[in-house]
């Protein structure tokens, strides 16, 4: 009688996987993110890739596309408790000093996925749903032109933050979402 095969039951492999896609990503870039190394550090067999996704690419935006999802949440939680435009302003001001893309390996991830969407239409697609998801939750406080500012501005100083040698302070930063709101008068 022979044996049978016994099938290992892991219903968390797929997110496994997608979630050691996007450790590695963010170790060695998408370049360096092959379907071996991604398979080792979900500790996987190789063959449950191609199980659950149609290649590489399809891995790897999936992978994006719930990493765009993440921060995307945190943004909205973020604006979603501001019960009045200046406590949107000062939610605006965390998102870029303390909340959005404080982990060095988030920002590495943003920007693989920004090569990638400069390049393929598939990704560019992500990175504008998740800039109107920005603007969106923005907009509920703010006209849409400048939610749209203020969008480019959080994104912006928060990558000056992540790679300056001498990024902006707080105080700096009050006063450009300041300036983008209409608060600047305030300031003085």
């Amino acid at each position: 009688m022979s044996e049978r095969r016994v099938r290992r039951h892991d219903p968390g492999r797929r997110e496994r996987i997608l979630d050691a896609c996007l450790d590695v990503v963010g170790e060695v870039g998408v370049a360096g993110a092959t379907t071996r190394r991604i398979a080792a550090a979900a500790d996987v067999p190789l063959g449950s890739i191609t199980y659950h996704f149609d290649g590489t690419d399809a891995l790897l935006h999936e992978a994006f596309e719930r990493f765009a999802r993440r921060v995307s949440d945190r943004f909205e939680a973020s604006l979603s408790g501001a019960a009045d435009v200046e406590q949107a302003r000062s939610a605006v001001v965390d998102l870029i000093t303390v909340d959005v893309l404080t982990d060095p390996q988030e920002l590495v991830l943003t920007h693989e996925l920004y090569t990638l969407a400069a390049r393929d239409p598939r990704y560019r697609r992500l990175t504008h749903a998740w800039m109107a998801r920005s603007r969106h939750a923005l907009e509920r406080h703010f006209p849409p032109a400048t939610a749209r500012l203020l969008d480019a501005l959080v994104e912006g100083l928060t990558i000056h933050r992540a790679l300056d040698t001498e990024p902006h302070g707080r105080d700096e930063v009050v006063r450009a979402v300041a300036l983008v709101t209409g608060a600047d008068r305030d300031l003085g």
